[in-house]
């Protein structure tokens, strides 16, 4: 009977990643240079000042039509060099608009109010979002809102992480591979999940929402962005795998902050509808088969493993090239070991109580 459950489990988790490597590959059409429309990048720092220039140093590199572009950076309410770092940098430079957050929306907390602060005073027809500790290539702006047809009302981008060690390495290859699976729910007509580093959306989608004060707060409120504007069924929502728009970040310094980012994902995941609950049980359970498999099952575990792995690096390592992302096997297995125990310990985190510490701040 085991045997037969396991199967079935294997088969549910390949189809599974089929179907998400054909939504994530598909491909999306162009505005042409002078059909861009104007743009606003938003970027909320707490606590960033070492990692603030790089990220501000990046954004000054955008090319894009110059009376289209403004960036705002919003210190939210940093207590260490943040924000005259910020103050310092954008002196004289037209694009860049610096504010701190000085008016509370509605109920909003942290991050989700910060970046409302930003879009108040941001006058482009695009809103990009980034964060304090990512780089952009000088591309990303130009390539995310090229998409912008009539009907787009979001355009989510891919991003990596700095990969020097292997624990670097393994973060680096869990943000493609669920970014894949994000890519292809979302291609294919049902967003599952989306990351604020690497997102933009319409102002007029975002203001038919009531923007993040018009919708629950969430630790994750990309996420909930996201859904709410969905749920308008009034645009199309698009990942395109596109290596102009992609976006580096830091990964964690530590297990403790990784614990804390996977488990404001997991908490903010509760927010998902039946489908999103559907495809993280079925990567719960198929991992859980796998593990348990050896005290169960005549089935060769070796083979078994071997399967899984090469299922894994047939559905990422393509991405990598793509995005022309440094590949790694040593971080691919390492990767390996880490994805199969925080997906059979993420649930356990949960039941233990939904508070979230980040950037200082409990919720």
């Amino acid at each position: 009977m085991f045997e037969v459950i396991l199967l079935i489990a294997i088969i549910a988790y390949t189809s599974q990643i089929i179907i998400f490597m054909i939504g994530a590959n598909k491909k999306y059409s162009k505005l042409k240079e002078d059909e861009l429309p104007t743009a606003s990048v938003i970027v909320a720092a707490r606590n960033e000042e070492y990692n603030i220039l790089d990220c501000i140093k990046s954004l000054d590199k955008l090319e894009y039509p110059e009376d289209k572009l403004e960036i705002i950076i919003v210190d939210d309410n940093s207590s260490d060099n943040t924000g005259k770092i910020i103050s310092d940098f954008v002196k004289n430079k037209k694009r860049f608009k610096y504010i701190k957050t000085s008016e509370t929306f509605g109920k909003l907390k942290g991050k989700a109010n910060a970046i409302s602060n930003g879009i108040n005073i941001s006058k482009g027809e695009i809103i990009l979002t980034t964060d304090a500790d990512c780089t952009v290539k000088p591309s990303w702006a130009r390539s995310i809102a090229s998409y912008y047809k009539k009907d787009i009302g979001i355009v989510c981008g891919y991003t990596t992480q700095k990969d020097n060690t292997a624990f670097q390495g393994m973060q680096a290859a869990d943000f493609i591979y669920l970014l894949i699976v994000a890519a292809g729910g979302m291609n294919l007509g049902k967003p599952l999940s989306a990351i604020g580093n690497n997102m933009s959306y319409r102002r007029s989608a975002y203001d038919e929402v009531g923007g993040y004060a018009g919708i629950p707060f969430s630790v994750t409120e990309d996420f909930k962005l996201l859904m709410s504007i969905y749920t308008l069924k009034k645009y199309k929502l698009i990942y395109p795998m596109d290596e102009d728009t992609l976006v580096t970040s830091k990964p964690c310094e530590d297990l403790t902050s990784l614990y804390w980012q996977k488990k404001r994902w997991g908490v903010g995941g509760l927010d998902s509808d039946i489908i999103g609950y559907l495809v993280m049980a079925s990567g719960f359970i198929a991992h859980l088969f796998f593990l348990i498999a050896p005290f169960l099952s005549s089935l060769n575990i070796v083979v078994l493993l071997i399967y899984k792995i090469a299922l894994d690096f047939a559905f990422i390592k393509p991405t990598y090239e793509k995005l022309k992302i440094r590949f790694k096997i040593t971080h691919f297995f390492a990767f390996q070991l880490y994805f199969i125990a925080y997906v059979l310990l993420l649930p356990v985190f949960l039941l233990f109580g939904k508070k979230v510490v980040w950037k200082g701040r409990t919720y």
